[in-house]
């Protein structure tokens, strides 16, 4: 959009924090609207940009939302790394499938989904070990006797 093409006039969100993910962003967000002559309004945070006062507590607000952001990813990681040094196993089990059973149906004309329907795992699980299995079986032996 270029500037005197206003198309509306007010960006309205529920909260800042849903706007953007740092200061800078939304800083920068806010100076282009301003450009356009567009009025931005937080719902949740009764902001209303228009105003000096509004202006002074988005500063506020956008700095705190981005506090609170990075005290959350610092607790996620430090929890992350207690559960892994407390030898917890993290992500999803892993089942065991009989790459020849899925060989044998595919084989037998049988589509990748109805394969996994039947042995109950997801169509991505037998998709990766069917490819998997056919790496394995392509790649090619070193040859034994031969001088490099």
């Amino acid at each position: 959009m270029t500037p005197g093409r206003r198309q509306f006039d007010i960006v309205l969100v529920w909260k800042v924090d849903r706007f953007g993910r740092s200061l800078k962003h939304l800083v920068n967000a806010l100076a282009d609207l301003d450009a356009y002559g567009v009025t931005f309004a937080s719902l949740k945070d009764n902001l209303d940009l228009s105003t000096p006062s509004g202006r002074l507590m988005f500063q506020i607000i956008g700095a705190m939302a981005e506090f609170e952001r990075a005290l959350i990813q610092e607790r996620v990681k430090a929890g992350l790394h207690n559960a892994r040094r407390n030898g917890k196993q993290l992500g999803r089990p892993r089942r065991a499938v009989d790459l020849d059973r899925i060989a044998r149906m595919k084989a037998e004309g049988r589509s990748l989904r109805s394969i996994a329907e039947r042995l109950g795992v997801g169509y991505g699980t037998v998709r990766m070990r069917l490819a998997a299995g056919e790496r394995k079986t392509s790649r090619p032996r070193a040859t034994a006797g031969i001088a490099m």
